[in-house]
């Protein structure tokens, strides 16, 4: 089952809903030029078929004492579907990975942390990620600025 053909209003609900999540209907509709009752149908088929994967509160890491970010390159120590499945479980549960990705080039893998400070980070190294039995060797580089935090997708038609 392939994705929905979104139409410039499907376009335009899409886009006013990732810049602000919490619009009413009413608020939508207005934005899209559509009935309420329009919108919400859209809005609920656009739910249905995974365009729209869900609704989430944007959070400061900052003012939550997150204040180190930073990216690690993983190497698994052996190519296998086992050994891969043992490091995406590895993944799954360290809450400090926010995101993590399969990657061409010199390493495996390319994940995302936030912690508090470099301690946290050395710990969760030292602790957890580098004794794992999936993993080989690790490279990480710390965050300096946030350059562009929370890109919105770029959408045919939209800048």
């Amino acid at each position: 089952m392939g994705s929905p053909a979104l139409d410039p209003f499907d376009l335009r609900l899409v886009d006013a809903l990732q810049r602000d999540g919490r619009l009413t209907n009413n608020e939508l509709a207005e934005r899209v030029n559509l009935s309420a009752s329009q919108c919400s149908r859209r809005r609920t088929r656009l739910e249905q078929a995974g365009v729209i994967r869900g609704y989430r509160a944007d959070l400061d890491p900052a003012a939550l004492g997150l204040s180190v970010a930073v990216f690690v390159q993983v190497t698994l120590a052996t190519h296998s579907p086992h050994n891969a499945r043992r490091f995406l479980d590895l993944v799954a549960s360290v809450e400090a990975i926010q995101e993590a990705y399969a990657m061409t080039g010199e390493a495996d893998y390319l994940v995302k942390m936030v912690l508090p400070d470099l301690a946290a980070l050395s710990r969760i190294l030292a602790e957890t990620i580098l004794p794992h039995e999936s993993v080989a060797h690790v490279r990480s580089s710390i965050v300096l600025q946030d350059l562009k935090p929370v890109a919105r997708l770029p959408l045919p038609g939209r800048d």
